[in-house]
């Protein structure tokens, strides 16, 4: 195909006028039926690479991805600039995945979405002989390889659908993948030959910045209160996520938080708030960011160590998309150096504590040798380490090891769909007495966009409804339960319980084994990540871009010149410090909490008394400050 036709279709549909670095290289091999790689660090345009050829070749592009929230995203931008897009993922009923389905079949969609789980599904397996595939797009490729960061297992179902498409080729694509990896990705996808492109991992205009801080959120504070524009502040844990958006908020600074734990509904306002400007700064696990599509972001600060340079590359590259100056902080203190040693052996731990627990959940659920396959039982972690005296994350890392081994599966974070059916028929749902506007609204939008509810149960998204009903999600349980209550309908809500399923009879203890694939190689690989991370932080002598582009086999003779390392060995830091502000910044900086401070306090500033003296006066002359009862205040 003329290459001119590729930058039709970009004019045409994205308004570019060219496209950008290994773009049309990855286009052009794709379309000529080679299997491809692409390797595009976070802001590269990979969505681009599948796309373009996608409405270039005849028939639907099937583009595999594990986030569903992602998969919507890119449909949702798709659809606005008029290309035929929709996605199957496990939250939709039946009846919309075979109307999705059926809209394929017949040439209506271009590019269809799905999740890895749902390739094997019977219903998609029956219906793929009747589409017409151009060629299977893989993003987040890195999650096939169990050496990379984030191993999925449904990824490994990829390889063998291949199978059910003869000829038909693969664009895998990652923006994290150091060269074992590399090699892997290739390998598990059955490459039919070698065929890499690969951009610079350099992102020339993002600054990186290790910063040691033994009071990290003070040092946050007051890094967020220098560097002006949008910002992501990363975290580990849920609960650290709201902690440190209410000390931004207490600090002045408007920041929100984010993790999986939340309603879907809150998790879209406050990503889409933080998108329009609303919140400047986003508090948030791992669980936000991929596909968040906001160029204009300033400042990415880690303040828990990721175990990997893969995952912090791709966090910390989501400064700076627009390719104006940005800054990557990663704040540690010797503590994180300890924590990371001791995610090895919760991640890892030792194989007789992990048949320790294979054991103890049997006596917890009563599975007796050579019994429980196929059983699935509810699982209180808490409950489960009280009893057994176990500790939760020792407890987490023997059963990711136990799933791979394929003793069990556990579903820590189901969040199984609410169920609803109305139990009265049509005519005489219309002839309810009562029913309040909230009820009426809610009815309304469930009997246009739910078909079959006075037949069976309907997955049901109780967020969903709230947003398209303007109403929030307690309202809509409410509603739903009070229908139930009436006797109109059947209510069954969703519940976030952990399942743990045995997927084959428990085995006796002379069977009972841990192989090298599932524990021994995984393990080493991990420490290998987790020693990398460490060196990272540590190393205060080699530029921080050629420590990270060395990491992914790519090698650089020049620094540059803009991280910590760079400008302590040539000019002051990069970043300010409390010493670097003016006598009258440090006042102001000071009482920027909003509280009184006493003037003992200015004692603490790195500056002259005479100058902190002098600096106080002229606030007070200018009435920027006020002295009340020997107390500063703004």
């Amino acid at each position: 195909m003329d290459m001119t036709r590729y930058t039709d279709i970009l004019k045409e549909y994205w308004g570019y006028p060219s496209f950008r670095s290994i773009q049309l290289d990855i286009i052009e091999s794709i379309c000529q039926g080679r299997d491809t790689l692409g390797l595009m660090p976070t802001g590269g345009g990979k969505s681009i690479t599948f796309q373009v050829p996608a409405l270039a070749m005849e028939g639907t592009c099937l583009v595999i991805t594990p986030l569903i929230a992602l998969m919507k995203d890119q449909v949702a931008q798709l659809r606005k600039r008029g290309i035929q897009a929709a996605a199957l993922h496990a939250g939709m009923s039946r009846d919309n995945m075979v109307q999705v389905l059926d809209n394929a079949s017949y040439g209506g969609v271009k590019l269809l979405y799905i999740s890895p789980e749902r390739l094997s599904t019977e219903l998609f397996q029956k219906r793929l002989h009747h589409l017409n595939v151009s060629f299977i797009a893989v993003d987040e490729a890195h999650c096939i390889s169990q050496w990379g960061y984030d191993f999925r297992p449904s990824y490994l179902q990829i390889a063998d659908f291949r199978c059910l498409l003869p000829g038909k080729a693969v664009l895998a694509l990652t923006a994290t993948a150091p060269p074992r990896v590399v090699e892997d990705i290739q390998e598990k996808l059955h490459f039919s030959s070698h065929n890499v492109f690969s951009m610079s991992f350099e992102r020339s205009n993002l600054a990186y910045i290790v910063r040691h801080a033994e009071d990290k959120l003070e040092e946050m504070r007051h890094i967020l209160q220098s560097v002006e524009g949008a910002a992501i502040v990363y975290t580990r844990s849920r609960q650290k996520t709201k902690e440190t958006a209410d000390f931004l908020n207490a600090a002045g600074l408007s920041a929100t938080f984010y993790h999986a734990g939340l309603e879907h509904a809150v998790r879209n306002q406050r990503q889409q708030q933080w998108k329009e400007g609303r919140q400047r700064i986003m508090v948030a696990t791992n669980a936000f960011g991929m596909g968040i599509d906001k160029a204009d972001v300033r400042m990415v600060i880690h303040i828990d160590t990721p175990d990997s340079l893969e995952a912090y590359f791709q966090e910390a590259g989501r400064a700076g998309r627009d390719g104006k100056k940005a800054y990557a902080v990663l704040l540690c203190n010797d503590n994180d150096k300890r924590r990371l040693a001791q995610r090895i052996d919760e991640t890892f731990p030792d194989k007789t504590y992990i048949k320790q627990v294979y054991d103890d959940l049997a006596y917890h659920f009563v599975v007796g040798s050579q019994m429980g396959e196929g059983q699935s039982f509810a699982f209180d972690i808490d409950q489960f380490c009280f009893t057994f005296k176990h500790f939760p994350t020792r407890v987490i890392g023997a059963l990711a090891t136990l799933q791979r081994c394929g003793y069990l599966q556990y579903d820590a974070d189901p969040d199984t769909k609410a169920r609803f059916m109305f139990t009265v028929q049509r005519n005489e749902l219309n002839r309810l007495e009562a029913t309040t506007p909230f009820e009426e609204r809610v009815i309304l939008f469930i009997l246009r966009n739910y078909p079959g509810l006075f037949t069976r149960y309907i997955n049901i998204d109780e967020g969903f409804i709230a947003t398209q009903t303007d109403l929030d999600t307690h309202q809509v349980y409410v509603v739903l339960r009070s229908l139930a209550q009436r006797g109109v309908a059947s209510f069954i809500p969703r519940r976030k319980t952990p399942y743990i399923t045995y997927t084959c009879e428990r085995v006796k203890d002379e069977d009972f084994a841990i192989t090298p694939q599932a524990y021994d190689e995984l393990k080493e690989r991990y420490i290998e990540r987790i020693t990398a991370m460490v060196n990272y932080m540590s190393n205060d002598t080699v530029c921080r871009s050629r420590q990270l582009l060395h990491y992914f086999g790519e090698e650089r003779s020049h620094n540059c010149g803009q991280c910590d390392v760079c400008h302590t060995n040539h000019k002051k830091p990069l970043l300010p410090t409390e010493s670097d502000l003016s006598p009258t910044e440090a006042i102001l900086q000071l009482l920027s909490d909003g509280k009184p401070h006493a003037l003992q306090e200015l004692n603490t500033l790195p500056h002259d008394s005479v100058d902190i003296d002098r600096a106080l006066q002229q606030l007070m002359h200018e009435e920027r400050i006020d002295l009340r009862d020997n107390m500063l205040v703004l």
